[in-house]
């Protein structure tokens, strides 16, 4: 079971939602204003966040901009139609996923679950060697069991998407990956114009691990292809 913050304020989208996930055996929590939510968030502790953009008084954009200032749980973003250029704005406030109303609960609980399974450790594959269970890829240390990242020894707080895009880029240095294959091993969707998540999780991590962000060292652009881990 999941424990499931959902801050939105239209109340047919509040009950449609809820009804879905209860359904399907999650908790929820329903908050109708950004205010409300917070308050709810150290109430409640959900596992996951599903936020509304267009919300009464505080904006969902300053929601997610301030969870993400004191935690690092998911948090996939509710976006209408034709919001594009605020959806984009939201992933890059911190937030792992986007998903479009109306929403069936069967893509909500897809999503749920591929954001929540970027929180859990890769189970080893006993076919083949195992990588060591921390990395050094120049001022940057990876524990792929801890799922810990260290820059010069100081912890980095990454949000999940964040985090598993860089243990799978660093898992195979100087390969490029095309922004399609990141969608479907990271995100686990198959929609090209998904592209974006991967461009705004990029923008961020490049602002958490890099010296110089507009120069990466470690996620580099291979333009006409994609990124890469490296080599440094």
């Amino acid at each position: 079971m999941t424990r499931v913050l959902l801050i939105e304020d239209d109340p047919a989208v509040q009950k449609g939602v809820t009804l879905a996930l209860r359904r399907r055996g999650h908790e929820v929590e329903t908050a109708g204003s950004g205010e409300t939510g917070l308050l709810a968030l150290d109430r409640f502790h959900p596992d996951l966040v599903l936020l509304d953009l267009m919300l009464p008084g505080m904006s969902g954009l300053e929601v997610c901009r301030r969870i993400r200032e004191r935690q690092q749980i998911p948090i996939i973003i509710l976006s209408a139609r034709g919001d594009d250029i605020d959806m984009v704005v939201g992933l890059e406030a911190g937030a792992d996923d986007y998903v479009v109303k109306p929403a069936s609960g069967e893509v909500l609980e897809a999503r749920m679950r591929a954001v929540l399974r970027r929180l859990v450790p890769p189970a080893p594959d006993d076919a083949g060697p195992r990588p060591p269970a921390r990395e050094s890829h120049g001022a940057l240390t990876v524990d792929r069991v801890a799922l810990r990242v260290e820059k010069d020894g100081t912890e980095l707080v990454l949000a999940p998407s964040e985090l598993k895009l860089l243990l799978f880029l660093s898992s195979a240095p100087g390969q490029v990956f095309s922004r399609q294959q990141l969608l479907e091993q990271v995100w686990e969707h198959s929609y090209y114009g998904d592209a974006r998540l991967v461009d705004a999780c990029v923008m961020r991590l490049r602002g958490k691990i890099e010296d110089d962000p507009r120069h990466p060292a470690y996620v580099q652009t291979v333009r006409g292809f994609g990124y890469r881990f490296g080599p440094l």
